[in-house]
């Protein structure tokens, strides 16, 4: 294929001997510093301290209708300053719903880039690099860097929480970091397309761990749903050209801990007293994950990431750690991003946006990478895709109570 979805400047090599990598270059970003954020995909309700003011294309503006004398000259003159008045009060509604659109729009655009460019940067990292311990530790780094840094300047209120609060939260840090190292460990060992279309099978996992934690019993209808994600799933498996054990059960790993840092939100998370901000959530479990990847690094893969090691290697230093940075700002900014997505709208319409999301990331980078895909291989991946779309749909229908 030679066209792609997204323009790149020239193509370099992340490694000094060209046989390891022939990358392609991306044009820096410049990461949307998310203030509002909503977390754990609607299965825990907060109200941010973190305040975003919409963009306003309201027409009332001060001094709009300018003043008259006390004694009009003629009462129709009155009569249509009123008409006019009124119908100004009437226009703003439907320019704020325009701006709220507007915005939405904008910030759908956002996450789904931010998620190209983290699985794009992060696959090229992995493929000269291939510790996927030490890279999710820098992704956590660079995160718990920009917490601090909010908190900090005072673009958010600095937290204060209670022994009690870090215990519930604790489980769901180990998952929101068990989640993101697997998701590395399979970007580096398959595609991203391949990765990306394993993990469609999200809410596969999210009803069984529903049904067995939390006593929710799916519908006939969700049942049904989950057929097409399993078959379309197991259709791309078997017609994949990267496809390798370690990558695919680690994309499983991905989704088992994932939907387990959701349903534990559920479960423990559920006094009053325990609930805080989404922002505050996120980024007391982003600094979490850093405090509990440090020591796993060191004993897994040691202290890899420098210069001098990179350098032995022969790794283009420069390039190697300007991707793994814009890597771990992609994450941070897609996660947050994510967040306030979900703050506007349901969690249905979330998981929806979602599913596109899924598409434009496996097609984006099937383009980038040229990666050879087969007829059937398309197809499992329209199915399963399709599945988690008439999942997302099915899940409004209430089960009929007696």
């Amino acid at each position: 294929m030679q066209s792609t979805a997204i323009a790149f400047s020239p193509s370099f090599s992340l490694s000094n001997n060209p046989r390891k990598l022939i990358g392609q270059r991306f044009n820096p970003l410049s990461v949307y510093s998310a203030k509002h954020q909503r977390f754990g995909n609607g299965l825990v309700s907060f109200s941010s301290t973190c305040k975003i003011s919409p963009i306003s294309c309201s027409l009332r503006q001060s001094g709009w209708i300018s003043a008259v004398n006390p004694k009009p000259q003629n009462d129709s003159v009155a009569v249509r300053a009123a008409a006019e008045s009124a119908a100004v009060e009437e226009e703003s509604p439907k320019s704020n719903s325009f701006s709220d659109t507007l915005v939405l729009g904008m910030l759908f655009g956002m996450w789904y880039l931010f998620t190209v460019y983290f699985s794009i940067y992060s696959k090229q990292v992995l493929e000269v690099f291939p510790y996927p311990v030490t890279v999710t530790l820098s992704q956590f780094t660079v995160g718990t860097v920009i917490v601090i840094l909010m908190w900090t300047l005072n673009l958010c209120k600095r937290p204060k929480i209670s022994g009690a609060q870090l215990a519930a939260i604790l489980p769901l840090a180990v998952m929101h970091t068990l989640g993101n190292l697997f998701t590395n460990m399979s970007l580096g060992k398959v595609s991203v397309s391949f990765t990306h279309t394993i993990k469609a099978m999200e809410p596969f996992f999210s009803v069984i761990l529903s049904a067995m934690f939390l006593g929710e019993i799916p519908t006939i209808w969700i049942g049904l749903a989950l057929l097409p994600i399993v078959g379309g799933v197991s259709l791309a498996s078997i017609t994949e050209v990267s496809f390798n054990w370690v990558g695919f059960w680690s994309a499983m790993a991905s989704n088992l801990t994932n939907q387990s840092r959701n349903v534990l939100s559920k479960k423990l998370m559920v006094k009053k007293e325990d609930a805080l901000d989404n922002i505050t959530l996120f980024s007391i479990i982003t600094i979490m994950s850093f405090i509990l990847m440090v020591p796993t690094t060191i004993l897994m893969e040691g202290i890899k990431f420098t210069p001098s090691y990179l350098e032995a290697a022969g790794l283009n230093i420069k390039e190697i750690c300007t991707r793994s940075l814009l890597a771990a700002l992609s994450y941070h900014a897609y996660q947050q991003v994510a967040y306030m997505i979900l703050q506007r709208i349901s969690p249905v319409t979330h998981s929806v946006g979602n599913c596109v999301k899924r598409a434009v990331v496996i097609v984006a980078s099937v383009l980038f990478f040229r990666t050879p895909v087969s007829p059937v291989n398309s197809l499992g991946t329209g199915i399963a895709l399709a599945g988690v779309f008439l999942y997302s749909r099915v899940k409004r229908i209430k089960p009929k109570t007696t």
